[in-house]
């Protein structure tokens, strides 16, 4: 059964990972599909925070959106899929790294795995894409 907009925007708040979709605009490939971190409220665009210049960043720029599908298993089988087009693009900041890191990352862990990823993953940018369709079910009910 399909969430009723509440029920799919708070799950799409909630910290899952996602799995991010792209056109790959090239004929003989399919589209780039890559796991991601993302952030989300209810009513608001969904941000994520990747390399400069990165192929994501890159097929993105090109194909002016791109989807994320999240997912659970348990207690229930459910899904929301959201899909629209990039708003924004900017240089990605500490505070966007810690922020993203805070989310994911039990307490004690997000100040190491920030100086590692400031120090390795290079420029990063934000962008924000405005959810405009989405596809959601949870088959709890069966």
């Amino acid at each position: 059964m399909a969430l009723n907009t509440e029920e799919r925007e708070q799950f799409l708040a909630e910290p899952h990972i996602a799995a991010l979709a792209v056109d790959s605009g090239a004929g003989d490939r399919a589209p780039l599909v890559v796991p991601i971190w993302y952030q989300y409220a209810p009513g608001g665009d969904i941000w994520i925070l990747t390399g400069a210049e990165s192929r994501k960043d890159r097929l993105i720029t090109a194909a002016g959106r791109f989807s994320l599908l999240v997912e659970r298993v348990a207690p229930t089988v459910r899904y929301v899929s959201v899909e629209g087009p990039v708003t924004e693009r900017i240089d990605g900041t500490h505070d966007h790294l810690v922020e993203l890191a805070t989310r994911y990352l039990p307490a004690g862990k997000v100040e190491g795995y920030v100086a590692m990823a400031s120090g390795e993953h290079g420029e990063q940018v934000v962008i924000r894409m405005r959810p405009q369709r989405w596809v959601s079910s949870d088959l709890g009910g069966l």
